[in-house]
């Protein structure tokens, strides 16, 4: 059986934008996890990947249901969002700038999935049991 990998929207930004740094990486390593696990978004990652797009249709056709599975946020994914959030603040962080990864940390936790992102260190610090491929991780799909 397969396991779901949800992947963070700076990996689909980097291949879907063609980053000049970041393409090969992200590229390489989603490849890697469609020949090996279900490919996962869910709505948070759909809203940051969207702002690419003029037009839901496009938006569509890169991220085809065919190849990434869409998920729901489930309640105790929220909850433990808000509970992780509420950390970060009382830790010193900024308000606004990073619930969207508390959310897609806390749903991947929740649900037993692998996350596929670049931007680890929010991950570890907040979640440090999921389990996670990055550029700062040794785990391969």
């Amino acid at each position: 059986m397969k396991n779901f990998v949800l992947v963070d929207s700076n990996v689909l930004l980097d291949v879907l934008e063609d980053d000049p740094e970041w393409y090969g990486w992200s590229s390489s390593h989603l490849s890697d996890c469609a020949e090996n696990s279900i490919l996962a978004v869910n709505p948070v990652i759909y809203s940051e990947v969207s702002i690419g797009f003029n037009r839901i249709e496009e938006l569509e056709e890169a991220l085809t249901p065919e190849l990434f599975q869409r998920l729901q946020l489930p309640w105790e994914a929220c909850f433990l969002a808000g509970k992780s959030f509420l950390e970060y603040r009382r830790a010193g962080g900024h308000r606004h700038s990073p619930l969207p990864d508390f959310f897609i940390g806390a749903h991947a936790i929740v649900e037993g999935m692998t996350l596929l992102t670049r931007d680890a260190a929010r991950y570890r610090s907040y979640f440090p049991k999921l389990k996670l491929i990055s550029p700062s991780c040794k785990e391969k799909p």
